[in-house]
């Protein structure tokens, strides 16, 4: 296992910690905390890792304020699949959400469900005639 850690700390964390990889005597896959943290599991302000958590975060499973991966949550989420207040990716899921499959208040995609809705194929609630689930739909 790879490890790097920053004898600096601000508020009790390292400025930068590394942990990538297994442990060989543990066999358990590295765990970075810190203000930048880079491993297999990154906890820190920018985290970079396979599952990163942070105020930036960038993985395959990322949370952050602003996250970027696969699956990710967030309020800024870009990825794949992504939940968040703003969420663009392959699906999308927030109050604003763009996307192949977007579904928020406001949705913009090739399919999109919301209050408003943009899209080929857009399902958006209107005030007046309303179909059988409350939504109609729209092509435009």
């Amino acid at each position: 296992m790879t490890r790097i850690t920053s004898r600096t700390t601000i508020l009790g964390l390292p400025l930068y910690d590394v942990a990538v990889g297994r442990d060989p005597v543990t066999r358990k896959s590295g765990k970075a905390r810190g203000l930048l943290a880079v491993g297999d599991s990154a906890v820190g302000g920018i985290a970079v890792g396979v599952r990163a958590a942070g105020f930036v975060a960038v993985g395959p499973l990322s949370a952050g304020i602003l996250s970027v991966g696969a699956v990710t949550i967030g309020v800024v989420a870009v990825g794949a699949l992504c939940i968040g207040g703003l969420a663009a990716g392959a699906m999308a899921f927030g109050y604003w959400a763009a996307g192949a499959v977007a579904v928020g208040h406001e949705a913009a995609g090739a399919v999109a469900v919301g209050t408003t809705a943009t899209g080929a194929l857009a399902f958006a609630r209107r005030k007046g005639r309303r179909g059988r689930l409350g939504f109609r739909a729209s092509t435009r």
